[in-house]
């Protein structure tokens, strides 16, 4: 499963197959004996006959699927909002900065992402307090943030009820 620490979840996805023509191929099914239930499954791993290993996808070609990973999360990050570059680069530097207190302090570690949470909970309340979502469709909204209008209403409900 491909994820991304930037989005989460949101745009989680696995390779794929897809036909010459451009479809997705339907299920192969397993015949596991007799009984009414058969396994069935569009992972990638079970199309070229061979049932590859698919616990060690990477022993495989996926350059043209990872290709268009990179490409899908570089179009969602051209549309979402820009993190003022000082800004990003203070985070980038915190989070290093972190990661080895975290490996050297345990305790410091987790105090410091004890304050970093509580900062960056009032953080999200008072910006959410603040949009108007009157004032701007939520899929523009969503478009912002890099993620579905689904997720944009949750997370905005979630951090302005807090407030």
């Amino acid at each position: 499963m491909w994820t991304s620490e930037e989005f989460g979840q949101e745009h989680a996805d696995k390779p794929g197959v897809l036909l010459a023509d451009g479809t997705e191929p339907g299920p192969v099914y397993f015949e596991a004996g007799s009984g009414a239930t058969m396994h069935r499954s569009t992972d990638w791993w079970v199309y070229d006959g061979t049932v590859a290993d698919r616990h060690h996808p990477y022993a495989y070609d996926t350059t043209g699927p990872e290709g268009d990973w990179d490409t899908h999360l570089a179009e969602v990050r051209a549309r979402a909002v820009p993190v003022p570059a000082d800004l990003a680069t203070l985070i980038e530097q915190l989070g290093r900065q972190l990661t080895t207190l975290a490996s050297e302090e345990p305790l410091a570690a987790l105090r410091a992402a004890t304050v970093l949470e509580r900062l960056a909970a009032t953080t999200a309340t008072g910006a959410a307090l603040r949009i108007d979502p009157d004032d701007a469709e939520w899929e523009t909204i969503a478009r912002a943030l890099g993620v579905s209008e689904q997720t944009a209403r949750a997370r905005l409900t979630r951090y302005a009820l807090r407030g």
